[in-house]
């Protein structure tokens, strides 16, 4: 039989299913009931609910509660500090059983070979790893990148069956003010799916930003500005990173009423914090014990996911569907026993069968040695343009502090919380190094330093004592990139992530253990805040407002302008 044969075969119990869960209850994100019924697999596909079915293997499922797989709907695998693969193994006992990527971190490192290595990963994971096209490499004219994609590097990489559209549009300037280069991109993929990156943005220069075709957005960190995006048309996608949390600003937003236009997406989160805390089942579980409908919340996950993406074969456990299916001991706490990705119980077994894939980006780290003299300021005027670290976010304050010149110098005061800020070009290409103050780390000591410095990815590194800042810069180069904590002029925790400078090739259980050792590292500093290292690497973003630090120095965002 052809394989449609086969599923309508299947389905009607004329033929056996290649897997039956027998026992549960299933949720229908449709009604918001609950039935009880076999649900028969054939292939990758769910060919049967409700009804009792046979089949070659046989899972016993009684006493839990059957929902659709979770869709993290924007996100970063570069951030989660492990490959693909390490990340897939990492996740999908989780419940997420499809990520929508943008490896425009690797790809601000090296290029279309990233994006191309993320494409190939896409074929050996468990998951539906899904890989946008990354729009801004770089993010803006006012960083140094390793590399840059136009609209005709873009082209070239389209068609690869992992693909769904256009990744995050952050120059949002160059959209509503309607520059060549980005308006070449946004109709290379008109008429197809583009996501949005628009923070603040409002009034008509939101109209403009949504009339070119821009859909989704997950920036909104106030349920204002939630709500007047959803009322522009566009698909609100409620962010919990390891450093960007908006869940409890925006979950007043999600009802049931807008949850077909609400999803969840991760952004940026850690080995560590998914070890501690979960990854989208802890969205889940926190957005229904603060209230939300759990039809509210599953459906966001799932659901209404599947359908701002256009992935029309996803989101319910109904014949047709996509057989990915996580089943939970409890709802309301999204306790899950244990995930079916495409058909396959995800398991060790599942992930032992996928096989390697070659790393990338190796010996991608090529600064110039520095001295602490490199980290001097040599600004003439007291008054000073301080960035303010807000924890928890990745919006930041655009500070005023006096700050006294000595010797020709304005120094760190570790007293008032004033701490030197550098980003050190680290691709090869000028050798910049720009210096600034941050407010917000709680420093009294020592430096930390990382290569991981969204998005172009040079060094960056923060310290009370200048000669720790360039132990740090320089044992970067040494270990082609990752974290470094240094006091005293010793190296006191470290992670190398050698691929791009961006994940390691260890175990993501590893780089949990070593996340570990780089906190307390960077707690004996006095740092008081809970992630430093990826909110360090948001200091660089010049995308976000209100001040924030590239190679080429201190960025107004809010002007979009280097100011020095």
């Amino acid at each position: 039989m052809t394989d449609l044969a086969s599923r309508i075969a299947a389905a009607r119990g004329d033929a056996p299913a290649d897997l039956v869960l027998r026992g549960a209850r299933v949720l229908d994100l449709v009604t918001g009931e609950t039935f009880e019924g076999d649900v028969a697999i054939l292939g990758k596909t769910i060919v049967g609910t409700g009804h009792a079915y046979e089949g070659a293997r046989v899972i016993d499922a009684t006493g839990l509660t059957l929902v659709p797989g979770f869709i993290d709907t924007h996100l970063h695998v570069e951030s989660s500090l492990v490959t693909p693969l390490e990340f897939d193994r990492c996740v999908t006992p989780h419940g997420v059983t499809t990520a929508i990527c943008d490896p425009h971190e690797i790809a601000n490192v090296i290029g279309a070979e990233g994006i191309r290595y993320f494409q190939r990963a896409s074929e050996h994971t468990v998951m539906d790893l899904r890989v946008q096209l990354s729009s801004c490499v770089p993010s803006t004219h006012m960083e140094t990148a390793g590399a840059a994609l136009d609209a005709d590097d873009l082209a070239a990489l389209r068609g690869h069956p992992s693909g769904i559209g256009l990744a995050e549009f952050m120059n949002y300037p160059g959209v509503i003010h309607r520059d060549p280069a980005a308006l070449a991109k946004l109709a290379l993929f008109e008429g197809g799916h583009v996501d949005g990156h628009c923070p603040l943005l409002s009034g008509r220069d939101l109209n403009a930003y949504c009339a070119a075709g821009i859909r989704t957005e997950h920036e909104a960190t106030s349920a204002a500005e939630a709500r007047e995006k959803l009322m522009r048309g566009m698909r609100v996608l409620i962010r919990e990173g390891s450093v960007s949390k908006d869940l409890e600003a925006l979950q007043p937003v999600l009802t049931e009423r807008t949850a077909p236009y609400m999803c969840l997406c991760t952004d940026d989160r850690n080995p560590l914090d998914i070890a501690e805390e979960g990854h989208l089942d802890h969205m889940i579980r926190t957005l229904i014990a603060r209230g939300t409908p759990p039809l509210a919340a599953y459906r966001a996950a799932s659901l209404s996911a599947a359908e701002a993406f256009g992935l029309r074969d996803r989101g319910l456990i109904a014949p047709g569907y996509r057989a990915d299916i996580v089943a939970l001991n409890d709802v309301d706490s999204c306790d899950v026993a244990f995930v079916i990705a495409g058909g396959v119980v995800a398991d060790d077994a599942a992930f032992a069968a996928r096989g390697d894939l070659p790393p990338v980006g190796r010996e991608s780290v090529r600064a110039p040695r520095v001295a602490a003299a490199d980290f001097r300021s040599t600004g003439n005027r007291q008054e000073t343009d301080v960035i303010g670290v807000r924890e928890g976010r990745i919006l930041t304050d655009h500070l005023h502090e006096d700050i006294a010149i000595e010797d020709g110098d304005k120094r760190p005061d570790p007293a008032r919380d004033l701490m030197r800020v550098a980003v050190i070009e680290r691709h090869g290409r000028n050798g910049n190094i720009a210096t600034g103050f941050v407010r917000g780390f709680g420093m009294q000591a020592g430096a930390i330093a990382s290569t991981l410095c969204h998005d172009h990815h040079n060094i960056v590194a923060v310290g009370a004592d200048y000669d720790d800042m360039a132990v740090a810069a320089n044992r970067l180069g040494e270990i082609e990139g990752g974290f470094v904590v240094v006091r005293g002029g010793r190296v006191r925790a470290e992670l190398a992530l050698p691929v791009a400078g961006l994940m390691s090739l260890e175990s993501f259980e590893t780089v949990r253990d070593r996340l570990r050792d780089l906190r307390a590292a960077a707690r004996d500093l006095g740092v008081t805040l809970h992630e430093p290292f990826l909110q360090l690497s948001f200091l660089a973003l010049p995308v976000i407002p209100a001040l924030k630090i590239t190679d080429r120095g201190m960025v107004d965002v809010t002007r979009f302008e280097i100011i020095g």
